[in-house]
């Protein structure tokens, strides 16, 4: 196509006549930034306890082993130990990845 030609105004004739003004940028408060804070230390501290504590001598003995006894050959077994740590290190993750976060909350 040419420039002259009809068919080449077509793709201009699609594109907005107006653009919205760009929103101003989020302001956060007190409360936004306390959240963030709390969110990332309850997210290590389960994070932790979740990494650690199935390979404890504390986790054959706790209450909910015992309350379920055929559900003990599953709670002794290392892949569930595995399992549950690795959620653990997932949280781990989430609290490293929202601490690099909180730097939205600086100016």
């Amino acid at each position: 196509m040419m420039p002259g030609d009809p068919g080449s105004q077509l793709g201009n004739a699609e594109q907005p006549l107006y653009l919205p003004p760009p929103a101003p940028p989020p302001r956060y408060r007190w409360y936004h930034k306390l959240a963030g804070v709390l969110f990332v230390a309850f997210c290590l501290s389960i994070g932790l306890f979740l990494l650690i504590f199935p390979w404890t001598e504390l986790w054959d003995v706790n209450y909910f082993s015992t309350w379920i006894p055929e559900w003990h050959q599953y709670w002794d077994n290392m892949y569930v130990r595995g399992g549950i740590s690795g959620i653990g290190v997932v949280n781990v993750y989430i609290s490293f990845a929202e601490m690099f976060r909180l730097r939205r909350f600086a100016k």
